[in-house]
């Protein structure tokens, strides 16, 4: 490791092969805490590049317990997290919304790291029960049209890492790559990023896998379409750069997206607004987000697709399948 550290204190970069071998004897027990703690900072603070990002997906990838859904005909919204803004769960519940508007979803997540409350933390408060069994998954696909895949359960190599995380409390490129390593693998991606950087190696890493996908990063810093400014969005077939007015939306302040200070609270916002009782600004943020994913998904036009967004939200229909999801519990 002390080799290692030292590549990277020189700028030095690894090539694919190099950094999944890395990766493999960091979550294999390989060094002390410590060094791994020096490792996942320094990394940070030098940068990533794509060659390093297909080695250390590849690795985790290999290592995980994969999952068969039946059909790789669903989306998965996820975004890096790491944006330090503490909004409201916006990618969890515009999953929802997107079950409920009749897409599959299998959304992968985790307990926040720099946040406080991540997709799993919230789910888990709400009394979701987590399971990697597939039997179970592809029945929560079925009824729900969404399945929630809590990463832990798919990535036991990480186990080795997740104290050294949790005690960091930033963000390491394990968040870079939380949105690339569903196990189910699904066609459709629908990932926010918490950099420009970050966007473009999204891009060009997802350019050459077949998949569809819609990347993007608010330019004020959200790893999530905020509506707070102008944002980046990248695609299998196009980028363009989006006023939230192009898309018929207000531009919103920060401070309406907050997600509350405690997890309890992130809990009653995420209900309320799953209920149909959020403000004017969160139901914008989610019908947004949920409408171009359906895009999409769909390729309809923009407004029927924030049409659809809004009646699984305000009809509760997205509800409904965190309701039934919640029924099928192990």
């Amino acid at each position: 490791m002390k080799k290692i550290l030292q590549s990277l204190l020189d700028y030095e970069s690894f090539d694919k092969e190099k950094a999944k071998q890395v990766l493999i004897d960091l979550t294999q027990n390989e060094y002390p805490a410590s060094q791994v703690a020096s490792f996942l900072t320094v990394f940070m603070m030098r940068g990533i590049t794509l060659e390093e990002l297909k080695g250390f997906r590849e690795a985790l990838l290999e290592l995980c317990i994969p999952i068969d859904l039946g059909t790789n005909q669903i989306i998965d919204v996820c975004g890096t997290g790491g944006d330090s803004k503490n909004t409201f769960n916006i990618s969890t519940l515009t999953a929802f919304v997107l079950a409920g508007a009749g897409i599959p979803v299998a959304k992968h997540g985790n307990y926040g790291v720099t946040s406080i409350s991540g997709s799993s933390t919230v789910l888990q408060n709400l009394g979701i029960h987590f399971t990697n069994s597939q039997d179970l998954l592809r029945k929560q696909l079925e009824k729900a049209n969404i399945c929630f895949m809590h990463a832990p359960l798919f990535h036991p190599a990480l186990k080795s890492v997740a104290n050294i995380r949790k005690e960091l409390q930033i963000k390491t490129f394990f968040n870079v790559l939380g949105p690339l390593i569903n196990p189910a693998q699904p066609l459709y991606q629908f990932n926010g990023v918490f950099s420009l950087e970050l966007a473009r190696m999204y891009h060009f890493l997802l350019q050459q896998e077949n998949k569809k996908y819609f990347v993007y990063h608010t330019l004020d810093g959200y790893d999530e379409i905020s509506l707070t400014s102008d944002f980046k969005l990248f695609s299998y077939y196009h980028e363009d750069l989006i006023n939230p007015m192009d898309l018929g939306f207000d531009c919103l302040p920060p401070e309406a997206l907050q997600g509350g200070n405690t997890v309890q609270e992130s809990t009653e916002i995420f209900m309320n607004i799953l209920k149909g009782k959020g403000n004017n600004a969160q139901n914008q943020v989610l019908i947004a987000n949920a409408a171009l994913a359906i895009q999409l998904f769909h390729s309809y036009d923009l407004d029927t697709a924030k049409n659809l967004a809004e009646d699984s939200l305000l009809n509760l229909k997205a509800l409904k399948c965190f309701e039934t999801l919640k029924s099928l519990n192990v």
